[in-house]
């Protein structure tokens, strides 16, 4: 009989076992990632987040595990939860600690339940919430699934959804003038004006993979990346050694864009990548260069897919601007149960309105499509999704 087992730290899964079920080898959900999070110092309590995995075991065979964590808030998870939180504090209850299956400050959708088939993922999920009340948490969330793991929810979860903005190869493209030439005129015109004025302030572009970050240059994007947070006043979670982590544990994942002016180094972009996606993750600079910020963290990237001919680059969430240079919007996925019965049903008319409020929004964004003629080049497939 599979047994629930709850996890301090991911190190007590083996790594072999964990990855053996993370499908397509996803780099946020690789063990090396995750575990890396807990050991470099990047997830404090303070912040909200306290590992509590969830795995399915037969004796010592893993049969189907989840990344979740025990939350005292809603920071770093990208999917806003505040007035459900708030509508609890109006009539006196906890919302939180609350449990929640995903990755620390990463709105990348991905596996979120590890598991050979579809009956794991629901014997495990049904296990999750039948532990939650039990531990003194208040709820259960699944953010950023994939098309896989929504078939696993049935019309018991609320669900959610919100936009992210995708870029998608055309197989016809060769090179980086393809992709422009399939843009319109303004948005071509546009683009290469930003690229011009990035090549005019003397700045150039190497792009590295792990072995090659490894050291000083990384050191560099972590300086980059923790000058950004400060600026906004936030809190930047990833530690350098994390960064060194990642070039040292997944090097074949690690894309860094580092930016260069007269030889050293003025900002950068990293992201990580799968077999057919590029994740644009991290970003900063230390001089103000006209146009470096879209060169770093899209064309760049573009351009990388292309030569490689990896299928999609997701650069991160929000930011409609992302659309003038070829990112289309689409649409991201979550799960949602409320232990209180009575604010689980309420809320099923609050997702309902939402999810058609955001097909409202796509449905705009779609008549301002930077390709000519409207048409996008490849079309990326719906997420298959069980009924609401």
């Amino acid at each position: 009989m599979p047994e629930l087992r709850l996890h301090r730290r991911l190190d007590e899964i083996p790594a072999g076992a964990w990855d053996a079920l993370n499908r397509g080898g996803h780099p946020f959900t690789a063990h090396a990632f995750l575990a890396g999070l807990e050991q470099q110092g990047c997830l404090d309590p303070e912040y909200g987040w306290t590992p509590l995995h969830a795995a399915l075991w037969d004796g010592d065979a893993l049969l189907a595990a989840a990344p979740a964590y025990a939350k005292g808030n809603s920071h770093g998870e990208f999917v806003f939860d505040h007035a459900w939180a708030n509508a609890y504090a109006q009539y006196g209850l906890d919302y939180y600690p609350k449990w929640l299956i995903g990755v620390p400050y990463t709105p990348v959708t991905g596996p979120r339940l590890l598991a050979k088939d579809q009956a794991r993922k629901r014997e495990l999920i049904a296990a999750m919430r039948e532990a939650a009340p039990k531990l003194g948490l208040h709820s259960l969330h699944a953010n950023f699934l994939d098309a896989d793991d929504l078939a696993a929810f049935d019309e018991r979860w609320l669900a959610r959804e919100d936009v992210q903005f995708h870029w998608t190869r055309d197989p016809a493209w060769r090179g980086f003038d393809d992709f422009l030439g399939a843009l319109d005129h303004k948005r071509r015109k546009n683009l290469k004006a930003d690229r011009r004025k990035v090549a005019d302030a003397g700045v150039t572009l190497r792009v590295l993979d792990g072995v090659e970050a490894r050291g000083e240059a990384i050191a560099a994007m972590h300086r980059f990346y923790a000058q950004t947070f400060a600026e906004k006043w936030n809190h930047a979670a990833m530690t350098p050694a994390f960064f060194q982590h990642l070039c040292e544990a997944m090097p074949a994942a690690v894309v860094l864009v580092l930016a260069e002016h007269g030889g050293d180094p003025v900002g950068g972009a990293l992201c990580l990548r799968s077999e057919d996606a590029l994740y644009g993750r991290y970003w900063g600079a230390v001089r103000d260069v006209p146009g470096l910020h879209f060169e770093a963290c899209y064309h760049q990237g573009i351009a990388y897919c292309v030569e490689r001919g990896i299928d999609r680059f997701e650069p991160g969430a929000q930011g409609q601007h992302k659309l003038a240079r070829g990112f289309l919007p689409t649409p991201t996925h979550s799960r949602h149960w409320l232990a209180e019965p009575r604010f689980h049903e309420a809320l099923k008319r609050w997702c309902a309105e939402e999810r058609r409020a955001t097909a409202r929004y796509r449905e705009g964004l779609a008549a301002h499509s930077p390709f000519r003629d409207g048409a996008a080049p490849c079309a990326a497939p719906a997420p298959r999704e069980a009924e609401p």
